[in-house]
């Protein structure tokens, strides 16, 4: 079948992205679902730094390839051997389709699945090589599993959760990488406790939900920072208590807190800001690092900080979340007002104007957008 897809063939950080257009929305062949794969008629992708990252070459992926790793969509068709979800079902996507079978997965932590590492860094599916080619007849490789900014999906059943369809497309989307790696970072990752406090450092889509992740579980104080005095206003409606640039938020910090915060949430992407984080908390403190550096950025900060002071430094990918667990519990926070993911929200575009969302993204001004990939938002 065809499916309008948005394509990047070579890395670029030319801007504004706007004009420089880095990525082509085009038709590409999609092959029918194999054995355990399914078919999504994608409704609503929302655009993350991850999908920037693929652009400006931060994270090295195969090119061609069919952008985008967060989304929603309806189930059209399953192949063989598909037991979770049957046509007319709404999914939540999953950029990590783990296995089940491998150590980590065994160990309950799917996000490490060795299988599901693979094939997304090759830009292949699960179960099988590529299904995507373009009009030449050559191949054109999936992001992490998904490619979801395109009209139709087929993806692996493992890199779907079924969802209530009563939670509009737009709410939803945000739910399959942004909050499960921003809350899942507080709530699994750091398994933070009533009444601890936690700072949070970067306030996009990820940061966010990490603020959102500490005033679910009970954190006092929260405190939010970045340098976008828009984006500090945000946090504080979302349940940050108090929001600081960066310049001063070392002080800030340590006054609040007596000496340093219990947890501190790096959602960057820079050495530089971990290093900081590490400075945040107090001694026995909580570093937990969800943003992705550049792979050549390397970390540099005293030996002594973690024996000779209890600090501790962990790592984050997909916020440890089990995502058929943690999306539907996130969504019933949802419900009960206690994540409104829906604030997040700075714009819907079409999927001719992906590059102009990128440009926002890039400049700062936008926190989620979500792409109406298949006028389904707009039916």
């Amino acid at each position: 079948m065809k499916t309008r897809a948005a394509i990047l063939r070579r890395v670029s950080a030319a801007r504004p992205y706007s004009e420089t257009r880095p990525v082509e929305v085009a038709e590409l062949e999609l092959g029918g679902p194999r054995e355990g794969e399914v078919l999504v008629r994608v409704a609503a992708a929302s655009l993350c730094h991850s999908d920037l990252s693929v652009v400006n070459g931060d994270r090295v992926r195969p090119l061609p390839m069919a952008l985008g790793h967060e989304a929603v969509g309806v189930v059209q068709e399953t192949g063989p051997g598909v037991g979770r979800v049957r046509p007319g079902d709404h999914v939540a996507m999953v950029f990590v389709p783990s296995c089940g079978f491998c150590a980590d997965c065994a160990a309950g932590r799917p996000a490490l699945c060795a299988q599901a590492a693979a094939s997304n860094g090759s830009g292949a599916l699960l179960h099988g090589p590529s299904l995507l080619t373009d009009a030449s007849g050559a191949p054109v490789h999936h992001q992490l599993g998904v490619s979801a900014f395109s009209e139709y999906a087929v993806l692996a059943q493992e890199s779907v959760v079924p969802i209530p369809k009563d939670i509009s497309f737009g709410v939803a989307s945000m739910f399959g990488c942004a909050v499960l790696t921003g809350a899942g970072a507080v709530i699994n990752t750091a398994a933070l406790r009533p009444g601890q406090s936690a700072v949070v450092y970067g306030l996009g889509g990820v940061g966010l939900s990490a603020v959102l992740g500490a005033r679910a579980a009970g954190a006092y104080p929260v405190i939010a920072v970045d340098p976008v005095p828009e984006k500090r206003e945000l946090a504080l409606q979302l349940g940050a208590t108090h929001a600081y640039d960066p310049a001063e938020a070392l002080d800030a910090v340590r006054e609040l807190t007596g000496g340093g915060a219990e947890l501190a949430v790096e959602a960057v992407g820079s050495p530089r800001v971990m290093a900081q984080c590490l400075t945040s908390v107090a001694r026995g403190g909580k570093v937990v690092s969800v943003g992705l550096p550049a792979p050549d950025r390397v970390l540099e900060i005293p030996a002594l900080t973690f024996a000779g002071e209890g600090k501790s430094l962990l790592g984050s990918y997909m916020g440890d979340a089990v995502p058929r667990r943690d999306i539907p519990r996130f969504l019933d926070l949802w419900r009960a007002g206690l994540m409104p993911v829906e604030r997040m929200h700075t714009g819907t575009l079409p999927l001719g104007d992906i590059n102009t969302a990128l440009e926002e993204l890039t400049s700062g001004r936008a926190i989620r957008q979500v792409i109406d990939t298949s006028g389904m938002l707009t039916a």
